[in-house]
């Protein structure tokens, strides 16, 4: 007999319909083929259904079986068919209801590993299966409970949560009712615990840098720290997301769709109503950074999507690494291909680097030598291209702290204050974009060349002092938009429809570093 179950396939943050094909009955050897383009851990699945059935009191099945997972040219990844082959085997053997369980079937999405005891266990891109559903017209999605509460996000469809397999087979039997899961109790709907919470005020001295911060997630700038270590680059950066605009229920369904597919939603730390805030270690691979793989998968760039990607000790990056952002950085997102794939994942992040200003972390100016010559300073320095530090809005010198800030008791000031000023600075981008075409951003950091000419005009006197600044600086063309940018946002900031000659000069102060330091 036939059994047909419709379960997914992950491509890169999207999810695509699988059909599981369960054939048994069939004239040979008693053993289960698996066709349609399975990985290793698709195969494996065999053992796992066959314990599961036997230990939740169901029977194997006792004569040749094909599971075909259709369509056969898309690759199947992962323990997530499980749960489908299991139930297609138990439809198919009739050890669950009659001929109108198929129907019953065609209603839902169904995924999920099971442990040899017949226990669900979670699977990764379990909203995205919760999209796919609600784009096919099916009722609800069956998952693990873990899975289930990031799907239960998605409005439209109803996601029921399968603690096990024998309690998917008495839901689908109709002898037992299962509550679908509610989007207030899902976690992700949750602020993180108090103890996770991190704050602004933590934050001593540093005032030109936390200034430079403001301005930066006001306008959705990229942003470079320059300072010896123990100036607090690290600490600043990791109180970033608490200082940027609360995500929409749309944008956090993008955040966690990266999140899902990479299987990181799964973990405790991820499980908050919150912008990701991205870190990885200097080391990190190409592919580890921009995503991809055999089979394309989501990298750092694109989990950091809405959030903060923060790139300690910069120059340490490979160059290499550190050039393959440049595309990402311009467009907003990373197309990957592969030989089995072609896919574009979101990378719409906001940049944070930090750097020592020589190897030794020390410049004359914290009273310690550099402790190297001045070629292998400009050699250190240069690691980082020039079309790449052109795509970092801001640049700030992070100097040492004093002992009198160090020792201060009096707490700086606060997350929610500050978020306060950036709140309103984004307001007026908000109504400033609301009739921009479709793809472009609200923030100042992503106008296009045609919106900074509408909404960065400056007066002659100010563009004489600009051309001065380019020609002194030894700017680029695209530093100068650069400019107009940031000094749109301190506008925004400054609650002002014009950029200020004050506005202008400070923007410019932003990239004297980079003849000072790199040229």
């Amino acid at each position: 007999m036939l059994a047909v179950v419709t379960s997914a396939a992950l491509l890169g943050v999207d999810a695509h319909p699988v059909q599981v094909e369960v054939n048994t009955g069939e004239v040979g050897d008693a053993k289960t083929y698996i066709v349609g383009l399975p990985d290793a851990a698709v195969k494996e699945s065999v053992d796992r259904v066959q314990a599961a059935l036997s230990n939740s009191g169901f029977r194997p099945p006792k004569t040749r079986a094909t599971v075909n997972l259709a369509p056969g040219n898309i690759r199947k990844e992962g323990p997530m068919y499980d749960l489908p082959i299991a139930l297609g085997m138990l439809v198919s053997t009739r050890q669950l209801g009659d001929e109108s369980i198929h129907d019953t079937l065609r209603k839902y999405l169904i995924a999920g590993e099971l442990s040899l005891g017949g226990a669900t266990r979670p699977v990764r891109g379990g909203l995205a299966m919760a999209i796919l559903a609600r784009k096919l017209g099916l009722e609800g999605v069956l998952l693990p409970p873990a899975s289930a509460e990031e799907a239960a996000l998605v409005e439209g469809v109803h996601v029921y949560p399968v603690r096990s397999l024998d309690e998917a087979v008495r839901f689908l039997h109709g002898e037992i009712s299962l509550e679908p899961m509610a989007p207030s109790h899902s976690p992700f709907r949750q602020p993180p615990p108090e103890g996770l919470r991190v704050d602004f005020a933590e934050v001593k001295g540093q005032h030109a840098v936390r200034r430079a911060v403001e301005i930066a997630v006001a306008g959705g700038h990229n942003l470079l720290m320059i300072g010896p270590p123990g100036s607090g680059k690290s600490m600043i950066a990791k109180r970033i997301p608490t200082i940027m605009p609360e995500p929409g229920l749309d944008e956090f369904l993008e955040i966690l769709a990266v999140h899902s597919a990479a299987g990181t939603s799964l973990n405790g730390e991820n499980r908050y109503f919150q912008r990701p805030f991205r870190a990885p270690h200097h080391t990190i691979s190409d592919v580890g950074l921009i995503g991809g793989g055999a089979h394309p998968g989501p990298g750092e760039i694109s989990l950091a999507h809405h959030g903060v990607l923060f790139l300690d000790e910069l120059p340490e990056f490979r160059r290499s690494t550190l050039e393959v952002m440049r595309q990402p950085l311009e467009d907003g997102n990373v197309t990957i291909s592969r030989s089995a794939a072609k896919v574009t994942l979101p990378a719409s992040i906001m940049l944070v680097a930090a750097m020592n200003p020589t190897p030794s972390g020390y410049t004359e100016k914290d009273g310690r030598r550099a402790g190297a010559s001045q070629a292998q300073i400009e050699r250190y320095r240069s690691r980082i291209s020039g079309p790449l530090l052109d795509r970092i809005d801001i640049h700030i010198e992070a100097p040492a702290l004093t002992f009198e800030e160090l020792r201060s008791a009096t707490p700086g000031e606060s997350s929610a204050a500050i978020r306060e000023r950036v709140d309103a600075a984004r307001e007026r981008q908000t109504a400033r974009f609301s009739s921009r075409h479709h793809g472009q951003s609200p923030c100042n950091a992503r106008m296009s060349h045609a919106q900074i000419r509408k909404h960065c005009g400056i007066a002659k006197e100010q563009g004489d002092l600009l051309q001065q600044a380019m020609e002194e600086l030894k700017l680029s063309a695209r530093a100068y938009d650069r400019i107009l940018k940031v000094a749109r946002t301190i506008a925004d900031l400054a609650s002002s429809d014009a950029i200020e000659t004050p506005h202008l000069l400070e923007a410019i102060q932003y990239r004297s570093l980079d003849r000072q330091l790199f040229y």
